[in-house]
């Protein structure tokens, strides 16, 4: 392999980070080593390891970017759906239609990696974290409006992302449909926050 050209630290340094962060997304977490870092971005390993001395630190940092950059892309689309009736319809349609499967491999592995990895481990804590705080807000946007009935908008909350990503992981193996999670766990959700049936427009 030939010499890479000179750069700037950050900018090198940033450059790694962005190619094990398009690994993770491409081939999943696993796929992020010492190696395959480097082939991806041009450089020798031993370039790899002296910008990034600490691995697990690296994964870690390539979950949160690809689970980071998801979680701002919903609350943009979420921005645009208005009430919290559509925003949350918004959501479960987005998360829930099969697009985002690489991005749920990237979360499914991290779950299995961080039991070893605790940079990881504690970087999906956060994301984790970051994602219930989100749709707590929106819950409790519409228990606001008088439109969302519930005593609890944090454990509900919980309680539907727990649903997600567990609907979302059984998909992955295509059990026990890949069609029609959206609407079966609008249903759900309605009877949680006491709406009405269908109140929930998973075609939006």
């Amino acid at each position: 392999m030939s010499r890479a050209a000179r750069r700037p630290p950050e900018e090198r340094r940033a450059e790694l980070a962005a190619a094990a962060r398009d690994l993770a997304l491409a081939d999943g977490l696993a796929a992020v080593t010492l190696r395959s870092v480097a082939a991806r971005a041009g450089v020798t390993p031993a370039l790899v390891a002296h910008y990034h001395p600490a691995m697990d630190q690296l994964v870690a940092s390539a979950f949160t970017a690809v689970v980071g950059a998801e979680l701002a892309e919903v609350r943009a689309l979420q921005q645009e759906a208005g009430s919290p009736e559509r925003r949350l319809s918004a959501l479960l349609s987005t998360l829930l239609d099969g697009s985002r499967d690489d991005v749920t491999v990237v979360w499914v592995e991290a779950w299995a990696l961080g039991r070893r990895n605790e940079a990881l481990a504690e970087a999906v804590r956060d994301q984790m974290d970051a994602w219930q705080a989100h749709i707590h807000g929106v819950i409790a946007d519409g228990v606001a409006a008088g439109v969302f009935v519930t005593d609890d908008a944090a454990a509900a909350a919980w309680q539907l992302l727990g649903m997600i990503d567990g609907l979302n992981a059984q998909a992955l193996v295509r059990w026990p449909a890949t069609t029609g999670r959206a609407a079966a766990l609008a249903r759900a959700v309605e009877g949680m926050l006491g709406l009405e049936a269908g109140r929930l427009d998973t075609t939006v």
